[in-house]
Protein backbone atom coordinates (compact mmCIF):
# COMPACT_ATOMS: atom_id res chain seq x y z
CA UNK A 1 0.00 0.00 0.00
CA UNK A 2 1.37 3.32 -1.45
CA UNK A 3 1.19 6.14 1.09
CA UNK A 4 1.13 9.75 -0.88
CA UNK A 5 0.96 12.92 1.47
CA UNK A 6 -0.04 16.10 -0.34
CA UNK A 7 0.31 19.41 0.57
CA UNK A 8 -2.50 21.58 1.86
CA UNK A 9 -3.27 24.71 0.47
CA UNK A 10 -4.20 27.40 2.08
CA UNK A 11 -8.01 28.50 1.68
CA UNK A 12 -7.29 32.32 1.79
CA UNK A 13 -3.14 33.95 1.83
CA UNK A 14 -1.66 34.39 5.49
CA UNK A 15 -1.36 37.97 6.46
CA UNK A 16 2.38 39.17 6.21
CA UNK A 17 1.35 41.86 9.05
CA UNK A 18 0.61 39.67 11.78
CA UNK A 19 3.26 39.51 13.83
CA UNK A 20 3.99 37.43 17.04
CA UNK A 21 4.03 40.72 18.99
CA UNK A 22 0.77 41.95 17.68
CA UNK A 23 -0.55 38.73 19.04
CA UNK A 24 0.91 39.59 21.75
CA UNK A 25 -0.16 42.91 22.13
CA UNK A 26 -3.92 41.57 21.31
CA UNK A 27 -3.67 39.19 23.84
CA UNK A 28 -2.52 41.90 26.75
CA UNK A 29 -5.80 43.93 25.04
CA UNK A 30 -7.91 41.08 26.30
CA UNK A 31 -6.62 40.52 29.38
CA UNK A 32 -7.23 44.17 30.64
CA UNK A 33 -10.19 43.65 29.15
CA UNK A 34 -11.09 40.78 31.11
CA UNK A 35 -10.33 41.88 34.17
CA UNK A 36 -11.82 45.34 34.09
CA UNK A 37 -14.99 43.22 33.58
CA UNK A 38 -14.69 41.14 35.98
CA UNK A 39 -13.63 43.76 38.41
CA UNK A 40 -16.54 45.06 38.00
CA UNK A 41 -18.70 42.01 38.49
CA UNK A 42 -16.83 40.59 41.69
CA UNK A 43 -19.05 42.94 44.21
CA UNK A 44 -22.15 41.73 42.61
CA UNK A 45 -20.80 38.38 43.79
CA UNK A 46 -20.09 39.67 46.86
CA UNK A 47 -23.34 40.66 47.72
CA UNK A 48 -24.65 36.97 47.15
CA UNK A 49 -22.13 35.40 49.08
CA UNK A 50 -23.31 34.23 53.06
CA UNK A 51 -19.44 32.38 54.12
CA UNK A 52 -17.90 35.87 56.29
CA UNK A 53 -14.76 34.05 55.00
CA UNK A 54 -15.37 33.61 51.57
CA UNK A 55 -16.53 37.60 51.75
CA UNK A 56 -13.16 38.33 53.09
CA UNK A 57 -11.51 36.21 50.28
CA UNK A 58 -13.25 37.98 47.43
CA UNK A 59 -13.06 41.44 48.70
CA UNK A 60 -9.08 40.80 49.06
CA UNK A 61 -9.07 39.45 45.45
CA UNK A 62 -11.28 42.94 44.03
CA UNK A 63 -8.49 45.16 45.42
CA UNK A 64 -5.27 42.40 43.65
CA UNK A 65 -7.76 42.79 41.09
CA UNK A 66 -7.23 46.23 40.75
CA UNK A 67 -3.97 46.41 41.21
CA UNK A 68 -3.36 43.70 38.32
CA UNK A 69 -5.02 46.54 35.47
CA UNK A 70 -3.04 49.14 36.82
CA UNK A 71 -0.13 46.53 35.65
CA UNK A 72 -1.14 46.04 32.43
CA UNK A 73 -2.27 49.38 31.77
CA UNK A 74 1.30 49.94 32.67
CA UNK A 75 2.26 46.97 30.41
CA UNK A 76 1.05 48.42 27.56
CA UNK A 77 1.91 51.73 27.54
CA UNK A 78 5.37 50.24 28.20
CA UNK A 79 4.66 49.26 23.99
CA UNK A 80 3.22 52.50 23.36
CA UNK A 81 -0.34 51.11 23.04
CA UNK A 82 -3.51 52.89 24.76
CA UNK A 83 -4.81 50.66 27.86
CA UNK A 84 -8.50 50.28 25.41
CA UNK A 85 -8.94 46.71 25.71
CA UNK A 86 -10.32 43.97 23.38
CA UNK A 87 -12.99 42.08 24.12
CA UNK A 88 -12.28 38.42 25.47
CA UNK A 89 -15.72 36.12 24.49
CA UNK A 90 -14.24 33.07 26.98
CA UNK A 91 -14.10 35.74 30.08
CA UNK A 92 -17.53 37.04 28.92
CA UNK A 93 -19.35 33.48 28.69
CA UNK A 94 -17.58 32.55 32.51
CA UNK A 95 -18.80 36.12 33.81
CA UNK A 96 -22.34 35.45 32.48
CA UNK A 97 -22.12 32.16 33.90
CA UNK A 98 -21.35 33.33 37.38
CA UNK A 99 -23.76 35.42 37.08
CA UNK A 100 -26.49 32.90 36.07
CA UNK A 101 -25.79 30.96 38.80
CA UNK A 102 -27.45 33.73 41.02
CA UNK A 103 -30.86 33.02 39.37
CA UNK A 104 -30.93 29.08 40.46
CA UNK A 105 -29.20 29.23 43.77
CA UNK A 106 -30.74 30.33 46.89
CA UNK A 107 -29.17 32.05 49.20
CA UNK A 108 -26.44 30.31 51.74
CA UNK A 109 -23.75 27.61 50.98
CA UNK A 110 -24.93 26.11 47.66
CA UNK A 111 -24.52 29.38 46.30
CA UNK A 112 -21.27 29.81 47.91
CA UNK A 113 -20.31 26.92 46.23
CA UNK A 114 -21.48 27.74 42.84
CA UNK A 115 -19.63 31.33 42.97
CA UNK A 116 -16.19 29.52 44.26
CA UNK A 117 -16.38 27.29 41.12
CA UNK A 118 -17.40 30.10 39.08
CA UNK A 119 -14.68 32.40 40.36
CA UNK A 120 -11.64 29.02 40.04
CA UNK A 121 -13.40 28.74 35.87
CA UNK A 122 -11.95 32.37 35.59
CA UNK A 123 -8.85 32.19 37.35
CA UNK A 124 -7.92 28.98 35.61
CA UNK A 125 -8.33 30.98 32.35
CA UNK A 126 -6.84 33.56 33.56
CA UNK A 127 -3.59 31.24 34.90
CA UNK A 128 -3.22 30.04 31.28
CA UNK A 129 -3.78 33.45 29.24
CA UNK A 130 -0.97 35.21 31.38
CA UNK A 131 1.61 31.93 31.14
CA UNK A 132 1.08 31.97 27.47
CA UNK A 133 1.63 36.04 27.66
CA UNK A 134 4.96 35.35 29.56
CA UNK A 135 6.27 32.71 27.26
CA UNK A 136 5.79 35.33 24.29
CA UNK A 137 7.42 38.45 26.13
CA UNK A 138 10.32 35.99 26.75
CA UNK A 139 10.82 35.10 22.95
CA UNK A 140 9.99 39.00 22.60
CA UNK A 141 12.58 40.11 24.96
CA UNK A 142 10.15 42.23 26.96
CA UNK A 143 11.63 41.67 29.96
CA UNK A 144 9.56 44.44 31.89
CA UNK A 145 6.07 42.88 30.82
CA UNK A 146 7.12 39.49 31.51
CA UNK A 147 8.10 40.93 35.38
CA UNK A 148 4.39 42.71 35.47
CA UNK A 149 3.09 39.68 34.35
CA UNK A 150 4.63 37.36 36.34
CA UNK A 151 3.42 38.78 39.52
CA UNK A 152 -0.40 38.28 38.25
CA UNK A 153 0.52 35.18 37.51
CA UNK A 154 1.50 34.26 41.11
CA UNK A 155 -1.15 36.42 42.62
CA UNK A 156 -3.89 34.89 40.03
CA UNK A 157 -2.19 30.96 41.45
CA UNK A 158 -2.59 32.20 44.81
CA UNK A 159 -6.45 33.16 44.47
CA UNK A 160 -6.80 29.56 43.65
CA UNK A 161 -5.73 27.93 46.63
CA UNK A 162 -7.41 29.84 48.83
CA UNK A 163 -10.33 29.44 46.87
CA UNK A 164 -9.49 25.88 46.83
CA UNK A 165 -8.81 25.77 51.34
CA UNK A 166 -12.23 27.66 51.78
CA UNK A 167 -14.24 25.35 49.32
CA UNK A 168 -13.00 22.05 50.81
CA UNK A 169 -12.37 23.70 54.84
CA UNK A 170 -16.11 24.76 54.98
CA UNK A 171 -18.00 25.84 51.91
CA UNK A 172 -18.49 22.19 50.32
CA UNK A 173 -19.18 20.39 53.63
CA UNK A 174 -21.77 23.37 54.48
CA UNK A 175 -23.27 22.76 51.14
CA UNK A 176 -23.65 19.00 51.30
CA UNK A 177 -25.08 19.19 54.51
CA UNK A 178 -27.48 22.23 53.60
CA UNK A 179 -28.35 19.64 51.00
CA UNK A 180 -30.70 18.47 54.18
CA UNK A 181 -31.56 21.84 55.15
CA UNK A 182 -29.70 21.84 57.84
CA UNK A 183 -26.59 24.80 58.34
CA UNK A 184 -23.55 22.79 59.28
CA UNK A 185 -21.41 25.96 60.10
CA UNK A 186 -21.98 29.35 62.35
CA UNK A 187 -20.02 31.48 59.92
CA UNK A 188 -23.35 31.33 57.58
CA UNK A 189 -25.64 34.48 57.19
CA UNK A 190 -29.01 33.92 55.47
CA UNK A 191 -29.48 37.47 53.79
CA UNK A 192 -33.24 39.04 54.51
CA UNK A 193 -34.29 40.95 51.49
Amino acid sequence: MKVTTKRLKATRPLSTDYSLHKLFMNQLREMIWSKRLFSKTIPKLIHNISSPNLIFIMNDHAAVTRNQIIRLQKALELNDVKGKGKKCVVIQALINKSKSTLEYTEQGPVRDAAIVANVQKIEHYSIAAITTLIEFGKVLRKDAIVDLLSKILIEEKQTDIVLSEAAYNTINFDAAIDENKFLASHYYRRKTH
